[in-house]
């Protein structure tokens, strides 16, 4: 059964799924899908181009894929947000649309958005990630699943975040982040394996201990960048984490931080 508070407004062309909560104020326009079991705080703005899944909870004063503030965004094309089942989002935090260049933004599944955060155009942030209070997220930024982002970091436009990795709080992310890292200081830098977060997520100690190897290789060989890669390349080209770490140098368009 849907709830919707009666002074919420929610446009009549709007798509919402079965056992939808809606509290007071909050506002719905015409172009929005919302799954079942959802939850829509008081003054939420849910605007056109949202594409919301199952079990997904919103809290108060959140944005919903309002327009980029992309100046060349002109508006010409219908652009999208999508958010997977079962992720938060917490109060007053921004997440817009993307551009004519991708079309869309979007959040995986199981991810935590927490308060006062930023999601910008053209993003993509992966399933189980947490982006913490106050991180403020440029345009075309990609952070892979797992992946923890600390409270009050701003990543620049265009940077990639690979999976399991941890960026501490109040650091600036303006260079890529390799996969199953800690990264922190400032300017930012490689500060091991996120053994921890690795761990509880069931990586072996021989997983861990390969991935330290694959690093040490990458930062502490003397290798150039692009020689380390290949002797990755060859050296673990049966080991799908290390190749993963492979993956993500060849899909660098930035710099990767460095030790």
């Amino acid at each position: 059964m849907t709830d919707i508070h009666p002074t919420a407004i929610v446009s009549p062309h709007a798509i919402l799924g079965e056992n939808v909560t809606i509290g007071p104020y909050a506002v719905i326009y015409d172009d929005v899908v919302i799954g079942n079991d959802c939850k829509i705080g008081p003054h939420a703005v849910i605007y056109d181009g949202a594409r919301i899944g199952n079990r997904v909870k919103i809290f108060q004063g959140a944005s919903i894929a309002n327009i980029p503030q992309d100046l060349k965004f002109k508006g010409d094309q219908m652009t999208y947000f999508y958010i997977g089942d079962d992720t938060i989002i917490r109060e007053f935090a921004t997440l817009h649309r993307g551009t004519n260049a991708t079309g869309k933004s979007s959040i995986g599944k199981n991810t935590l958005i927490m308060a006062y955060a930023h999601v910008a155009h053209d993003c993509y942030i992966g399933n189980n990630c947490i982006i913490v209070n106050s991180v403020q997220i440029g345009g075309h930024v990609t952070i892979e699943d797992w992946a923890i982002i600390g409270g009050s970091t701003p990543v620049h436009q265009f940077c990639k975040v690979g999976q399991h990795a941890m960026v501490g709080g109040g650091y600036k992310v303006s260079s890529d982040v390799p996969p199953y890292v800690l990264a922190g200081r400032e300017p930012l830098r490689y500060e091991g394996l996120n053994i921890v977060g690795l761990k509880r997520r069931g990586f072996t100690t021989e997983d861990i201990n390969t991935l330290k190897k694959a690093y040490q290789i990458l930062y502490d060989s003397g290798l150039l960048f692009s020689d380390a890669k290949e002797k990755l390349r060859n050296e673990y080209s049966d080991n799908p984490l290390v190749q993963n770490i492979v993956k993500f140098l060849d899909n660098s368009t930035r710099s990767i931080i460095r030790k």
